[in-house]
């Protein structure tokens, strides 16, 4: 029979493996941008369809989080990871030898759906590794910094690994990363049989949910170039919200729902659902503006702006890995989140005085280290949303929880970004009508996140003490 000791440094081994998947798909979303010029050059992209090789990916990646984050439930969640970081993997090395634009798409296509289900289950995997409160709140926090580095060394690793070895290599780098992650899963993570499938094998439901968020995925990614009263847009869009709606009435009456509404009974599931689009979709719209204002404004070049993005990273690895879990120790995860929140707001109204001349040091650095704040909510966030989870539902509260960001992130970069190039056409397009459709679009940014602090305070309640041992009982724990 194995320590205690031992069976910490297990779950603590396992808790590695997860962020290496995490980080291999984390940095993949971020190292092909800065590839897109080669890949259109070498492989003879239109315009157009280069966007692609990002749409692609993000489509069936956000469409099908929720329902692998169920099927893990359902088969198991090691097979579940397993197979997703093994298909992400293969698609990558297909990815780098495409000869054709339409062979990356496909692979393009086969990674989205990798990623989905390795992505879905992590959070999940998480929960049930490390039901004792406190070192859940430091797991989490370490899975939060790799989220912050991963997207922050894909832009540094992108520019290096083009320049010197070709653009293949953005994909081929996957390859040993996912190769040990799937060596070490299958090592050091428990294989869990699952709920059976008779549980929930919800067809018409996995449809439904499937091709409603894939369609509502595929408005937002397209609504840069279709516009937001298209009849394109406004067709697929009532179309997405339809098939969203049949799939709920299909929860309600299934007998084996693919998501059990018992899930959204929890106060703090739905909320902290709301909360993470809102407030994800604030920064992830952050990101895209504050890189066009260093570019379009200061004119930096694309590694200048690379490294002046750095800070931010730094501050919200650092806040995630090394702070978050004391904290919410102390003072619980609604308390946290709110102070967050409050840094991340504070950030937006210090991006509202930009000037045109503006300065690193004076101007961006004291906004970049607030957006630390992301490592102190992002942490408590997920800890509440997966609070009010049973053990057999963990699965699909982690799909959930992934899905509202991936939906959440696209939304924000699509409606800030159109609304910021609105206002800087209506003025002119010059560098000063620029500067003021960005702090525009910092500006709606910051009521987002107003928003967010109104329903955390709201809706939000730190998990009782009593459930936090009742969930310890009865969660159970993946050991090697």
């Amino acid at each position: 029979m194995s320590s205690p000791s031992s069976r910490l440094r297990s779950r603590w081994l396992a808790l590695a493996v997860l962020c290496a998947g995490s980080l291999m798909i984390i940095l993949d979303g971020s190292i092909v941008t800065v590839a897109l010029p080669a890949i259109q050059a070498d492989l003879g992209f239109t315009p157009s369809g280069l966007s692609w090789t990002v749409n692609a990916y993000l489509i069936p990646f956000g469409g099908l989080l929720l329902f692998a984050g169920r099927l893990g439930d359902l088969v198991g969640r090691r097979r579940m990871l397993v197979t997703g970081l093994a298909v992400f993997t293969a698609a990558s090395v297909l990815c780098g030898t495409a000869w054709e634009p339409w062979v990356l798409l496909a692979a393009r296509f086969a990674q989205g759906v990798g990623g989905a289900m390795a992505s879905a289950v992590g959070l999940g995997m998480i929960v049930t590794l490390f039901p004792e409160p406190g070192e859940r709140a430091r797991a989490i926090g370490a899975f939060a910094f790799t989220g912050a580095a991963g997207a922050s060394v894909g832009q540094v690793l992108g520019g290096v690994l083009t320049d010197t070895l070709g653009w293949n290599w953005v994909f081929y780098i996957n390859l040993p990363i996912g190769a040990l992650a799937v060596a070490f899963a299958l090592v050091t993570l428990e294989n869990d049989r699952g709920l059976g499938l008779r549980r929930g094998a919800d067809a018409l439901g996995a449809v439904l949910v499937t091709a409603g968020v894939m369609t509502g995925v595929y408005v937002i990614v397209r609504v840069e170039h279709a516009g937001w009263t298209s009849a394109a847009t406004l067709g697929l869009g009532a179309l997405s919200v339809a098939l969203l709606a049949a799939f709920v009435a299909r929860q309600a009456t299934a007998a084996t729902p693919l998501l059990p509404l018992r899930v959204l009974r929890s106060r703090n599931v739905w909320g902290a659902n709301l909360i993470q689009m809102l407030m994800v979709a604030a920064l992830f719209s952050f990101q895209f503006l504050i890189a066009l204002y260093m570019q379009n404004v200061l004119k930096y070049g694309a590694s200048a702006t690379g490294s002046a993005m750095l800070p931010a990273a730094v501050a919200i690895g650092a806040v995630s890995l090394v702070v978050s879990a004391r904290l919410i120790t102390r003072f619980g995860e609604r308390t946290v989140l709110l102070a967050g929140l409050v840094l991340l707001l504070a950030a937006r109204l210090l991006l509202l005085r930009l000037p045109v001349d503006g300065t690193f040091l004076v101007d961006l650095l004291p906004a970049m280290l607030l957006s630390g704040g992301f490592g102190l909510a992002m942490p408590a966030l997920t800890a509440l949303g997966m609070s009010g989870a049973r053990p057999e539902d963990a699965g699909v509260a982690s799909g959930l929880f992934n899905t509202t960001q991936q939906i959440g992130g696209a939304l924000g970069v699509a409606a800030l970004t159109t609304v910021a190039a609105a206002r800087s056409e209506a003025l002119g397009g010059t560098v000063t009508a620029l500067n003021s459709g960005y702090r525009l679009g910092f500006g709606i940014g910051g009521i987002l996140l107003v928003a967010a602090l109104v329903l955390a305070v709201a809706v939000l309640r730190t998990p009782r003490p009593a459930r936090r041992e009742a969930e310890t009982a009865e969660a159970p724990v993946l050991t090697a």
